[in-house]
């Protein structure tokens, strides 16, 4: 029988199943690694693949070693509270996953799985892991995925002492020929907790590992030949290096929002008033028909990330400046708020700087702090209130967005200082807008554009689209390269109209909006 494959965001991904990304490079890469022998760590963001290419590296691999593939997820608390326990626990995953075990060494296991040896220690269970070694035909591959389950154990770190102390000892000593472990922190920075008098230290237990460097984030040539598949099956007629260039301008290649676009364009939107087929949803306007729904929606990697913020102000305070500042912010490694924005896959390094890792979650992030000042803000309010004059016709008038802003802001906030206006002027004009285009249209801030002078805003509104440019007045030069800039801007989009909104502190400054014509593009600027 013949099976109807989908895009799945909902644990691994099966090939027989589900449209998927090519791993055959990445595995080769991986499988150099552990012919060299290496112990390493895969430790990359939630919902980053991470299971998926465990599973086909498992399937790669058997051929040439015998693979022990396991899943701490599967071990309880209580099997992390004594050596005796987790030796019983870790034994029984082995038994349970692991194939062709030596018969001496099935039998010593499984006395320890059912907690009938006497001083069942780690040393002891890893002799007896050695014996296994040595009685078996092929090299053994031990793969542990979610070991955040144990990060902060002691037992946990115990056995990752043991198993540094047979890597090196290898040269003398039966022991695995590769050990992995796959989970969204890195082992080798791992803290031990020590008794209540005591303060948590640094450990090492797991120093011996290999610099993980195999990209497992998707490029847009990743993402086309998943599409081609899909298109070969159901002849959308679509675009389909377009759509993937989008997708991955959208989501930098993070495996799950690649997954969740396809998704949503293949069955969520299919099938409404705007796209009855699967031929108009795979469209340009359907892509950005799912980037609205897919921006709004609460899954399980937005809630752990806006836990993450909410546990750490610091994280909070780097996110912030990076989204609305626009203040550079440089990266620096051995920062631990850095580091840990980086590993829960908040933020990424490009060019020796601190930014955002993709526009998905930026507009997520946008969203989330700006949903904190919803009840506060009168700037919202305001918003909410005069919504219905903005929409003429189902289109969205920017121009009279731009002049009730312009009026608003003047009258709450007239009287402030510079460095009040700089501070907050970009932030309330999304507060402003937000009301107006909820539930129909979508923004985003293009991050190229985005420092501590300039923002470009691009509004989604029913298949059309606005660029407006927010930026701080730094004099009649600068200005009209703003104008030019906007201007080339306009073409890349395709536009005729573009609009700038400028926060002006010259007090000889005349508020209001004028047209200015720059060859075939008309620029409306708002001063405030």
């Amino acid at each position: 029988m013949t099976v109807c494959r989908t895009f799945n965001t909902d644990g691994y991904c099966n090939p027989k199943l589900h449209y998927m990304v090519d791993l055959t490079s990445r595995l080769r890469d991986i499988k150099e690694m552990v012919d060299a022998g290496k112990y390493f760590t895969i430790n990359r963001a939630r919902q980053y693949g991470k299971t998926t290419t465990l599973t086909a590296l498992e399937d790669e691999l058997k051929e040439e070693y015998n693979v022990i593939s396991l899943d701490f997820q599967g071990l309880s608390s209580i099997d992390f509270e004594s050596e005796r326990n987790f030796v019983a626990a870790f034994s029984r995953q082995i038994l349970f996953n692991m194939e062709n075990i030596p018969a001496e060494a099935a039998d010593e296991l499984r006395r320890y799985s059912e907690g009938r040896m006497e001083g069942a220690t780690l040393s002891v269970l890893f002799i007896s892991l050695s014996d296994l070694c040595r009685q078996s035909e092929k090299g053994i591959v031990m793969l542990i995925d979610e070991v955040d389950s144990a990060a902060n154990n002691r037992v946990f770190l115990d056995f990752l002492a043991q198993l540094r102390y047979y890597y090196m000892k290898r040269m003398k000593v039966p022991t695995f020929r590769s050990v992995i472990l796959a989970g969204v922190h890195d082992i080798r920075s791992v803290k031990k907790r020590f008794p209540a008098n005591e303060d948590h230290k640094e450990n090492s237990p797991w120093n011996i590992a290999a610099d993980f460097l195999v990209d497992m984030s998707f490029s847009s040539e990743d993402i086309a030949g998943m599409i081609l598949e899909y298109e070969e099956d159901h002849h959308t007629g679509m675009n389909v290096q377009c759509i993937a260039n989008m997708i991955y301008e959208y989501t930098a290649g993070y495996p799950y929002l690649v997954s969740r676009f396809c998704n949503y364009m293949d069955d969520r939107i299919v099938g409404t008033e705007a796209f009855p087929s699967k031929s108009s949803a795979w469209t340009i306007k359907g892509f950005y028909e799912a980037e609205k729904m897919i921006v709004k929606e609460d899954n399980s990697l937005y809630q752990s990330l806006i836990r993450k913020i909410n546990l750490c102000p610091e994280l909070r305070t780097i996110l912030y400046e990076l989204l609305f500042t626009g203040i550079p912010v440089p990266y620096t490694a051995t920062n631990s708020y850095m580091k840990d924005a980086a590993m829960y896959g908040f933020i990424k390094n490009e060019n020796d700087g601190a930014v955002i890792s993709n526009r998905i979650f930026e507009s997520v992030l946008y969203n989330y702090f700006i949903s904190e000042e919803f009840v506060t803000n009168k700037m919202y309010y305001i918003g909410v209130q005069e919504k219905n004059q903005f929409i003429v016709e189902g289109r969205l008038d920017v121009r009279r967005i731009l002049e009730k802003f312009i009026e608003t802001f003047n009258d709450l906030y007239g009287d402030k200082n510079d460095t009040f206006l700089e501070e907050v002027g970009r932030r309330y004009f999304i507060l402003f807008l937000k009301p107006i285009i909820n539930g129909i249209g979508s923004y985003s801030v293009e991050s190229r554009t985005r420092n501590n002078e300039r923002m470009d805003l691009v509004i989604y509104y029913k298949g059309e689209q606005n660029v407006i440019e927010i930026k701080i007045w730094r004099g009649n030069a600068y200005n009209e390269r703003g104008e030019e800039q906007l201007a080339n801007y306009l073409e890349y989009f395709h536009l005729k109209k573009g609009y700038m909104l400028s926060f002006n502190f010259n007090k000889k400054k005349e508020i209001g909006i004028r047209e200015i014509k720059l060859g075939d593009k008309t620029l409306v600027e708002a001063v405030v």
